[in-house]
């Protein structure tokens, strides 16, 4: 019998129990029935922050950034290129600093942007500045 392996929906915030030889098979949302997996990084609020670090048990990259921020911009694309070749193995997440600021001063968010990455609720690694391309995969993929 297959692991199950929970995964919260990026459209719904529902936790749904997905087989992990079913990752890859574009597993769909119990409740919405959104596709879980859609190869874009997911837009985080204050509302859904805690529960999309938590209740994941892939490891979860959080982009922290702002709509000022010229490096941000520049690494946008890369970052979500990297969500598109990642998932299912991490859950790639975008929040915005600047609508965000109880969470940003939460995590001590000083410089822009920071990736930090979360394992089940965790933080485990964080890094400042932009990545690009392969650089970037890399850095995600060595968690």
């Amino acid at each position: 019998m297959s692991r199950v392996v929970h995964i919260t929906c990026a459209a719904c915030d529902a936790v749904n129990r997905i087989p992990a030889d079913k990752l890859t098979a574009a597993p769909r949302c119990g409740r919405c029935k959104h596709v879980v997996f859609s190869g874009e990084p997911v837009n985080l609020s204050e509302a859904n922050f805690q529960r999309m670090i938590s209740k994941n048990e892939i490891p979860v990259v959080v982009d922290f950034w702002a709509p000022w921020c010229g490096p941000c911009r520049a690494m946008a694309p890369a970052f979500t290129a990297a969500a598109a070749k990642l998932e299912p193995d991490f859950r790639l997440a975008k929040l915005n600093t600047e609508e965000a600021q109880t969470i940003a001063a939460t995590f001590q968010i000083r410089s822009i942007p920071t990736l930090i990455v979360f394992k089940s609720g965790q933080e485990i690694d964080r890094i400042s500045g932009a990545l690009m391309g392969a650089q970037l995969e890399q850095w995600i993929r060595s968690h």
